[in-house]
């Protein structure tokens, strides 16, 4: 066999027999070529638009990373999700490569795209069995918890009916005032653990996360200022949007800058900081609260994310903010952790793998860029 029939053979083999789906698109988005793999998954394909044969769509997809691929000649990754042709479902890692011509302009662009799925279910799976296991922690901690605040209004009963007994009214407003208290316990224990409980899942949309740090922030701003504490967003400038649930990222970050702001309400040190920062780093979006306040002990800091554990004192915290908090971030296929010195302050850091962020049922409103202008 000749050389040149030797390599002709090779490029052959290797485009039909790789593991790999790949198809050329031209610049009207047309598909023109295919190897073997892609026409078993996706079948007739000659001369269609990608965004039909990929997705069953009739139109192109809004923020088209072809596209921008076409103008700038970058290669780019992407996860999607497509349809198989007999209509199932799957998610699949693209790499879109612009083929260059020597005047400068791309005629077309190859894409090799790998099948996920079976990776997206196991990482499904791995996170309803976390969300079960710290539900299971919960409902361990929740009698615990209610006998903590029965024992409140027991004492606060036996108050009021020692001064009913006695005649002693000021016995008896003591007592009803415990029992106003911890009744206000009991009915937000309740109303906070229900919250806690309904395990529904994330309204996932395309949401720009600095934005969500931002409307904290100005939530609570006030409350920083009147309590002599700066309350500072240190926020990266060019991060890109995300899935998420952005009501459920917005309640984490209310909780962690809560709690911060509360570790520096009763330190007595100078210059009381609570820090909001974002950032990229390595395919995770990172989110952190810092704080200079009180810090945690030992003891503290091994019960944060346990039985309704509360930095805050029995007559201020459920405990159930950083137990929520843990359960949306894993919900987001990511992970809650922090840092903490006794006497120097404490770092909660939420990290979300953007290659584990919940689906998005569509991207329609998604911006061209995908960053924050």
């Amino acid at each position: 066999m000749k050389t040149e029939d030797v390599r002709h053979w090779i490029r052959t083999q290797l485009w039909d027999q790789v593991p790999v789906r790949i198809a050329v698109i031209d610049n009207d988005f047309r598909i023109v070529e295919a190897n073997q793999s892609f026409r078993t998954a996706f079948g007739d394909w000659k001369e269609k638009p990608c965004y039909s044969v990929y997705k069953g769509r009739s139109e192109r997809c809004k923020g088209c990373a072809a596209s921008r691929t076409f103008i700038d000649g970058k290669t780019r990754v992407r996860e999607e999700q497509g349809v198989f042709m007999e209509g199932k479902p799957h998610f699949y890692l693209v790499h879109m490569v612009p083929l260059i011509r020597p005047e400068g302009d791309i005629p077309y662009i190859i894409e090799m795209s790998t099948d996920i799925t079976e990776t997206k279910l196991l990482e499904k799976e791995k996170l309803e069995a976390e969300r079960l296991a710290t539900v299971g922690q919960t409902v361990a901690g929740l009698a615990h918890g209610i006998k903590n605040v029965l024992m409140g209004l027991e004492g606060g009963l036996y108050v009021f009916q020692s001064g009913l007994l006695k005649g002693n009214n000021e016995r008896m407003l003591a007592g009803w005032q415990i029992l106003e208290e911890d009744i206000g316990r009991i009915t937000s224990f309740v109303k906070e653990f229900l919250e806690f409980s309904k395990g529904k899942n994330p309204k996932v949309q395309w949401v720009n996360p600095n934005q969500i740090a931002m409307d904290v922030i100005e939530l609570f701003k006030d409350k920083a200022a009147m309590a002599g504490i700066a309350l500072v967003a240190n926020l990266q400038e060019d991060i890109f949007y995300a899935n998420m649930d952005e009501q459920g990222i917005h309640t984490c970050l209310t909780n962690l800058v809560s709690n911060a702001l509360d570790a520096c309400a009763i330190s007595d040190k100078p210059g009381r900081r609570v820090t909001v920062n974002s950032y990229d780093s390595d395919g995770l979006l990172v989110f952190e609260v810092a704080d200079n306040g009180t810090g945690m002990d030992y003891e503290v800091k091994k019960n944060v994310f346990t039985c309704f554990f509360s930095t805050k004192g029995s007559d201020r915290g459920t405990g159930l903010g950083l137990l929520t908090t843990q359960k949306i971030v894993q919900q987001h296929g990511g992970t809650v952790s922090f840092e903490s010195t006794e006497g120097f302050g404490s770092v909660f850091r939420m990290e979300f793998p953007r290659n584990r962020l919940p689906h998005a049922p569509s991207r329609e409103e998604a911006p061209a860029e995908g960053r924050n202008g």
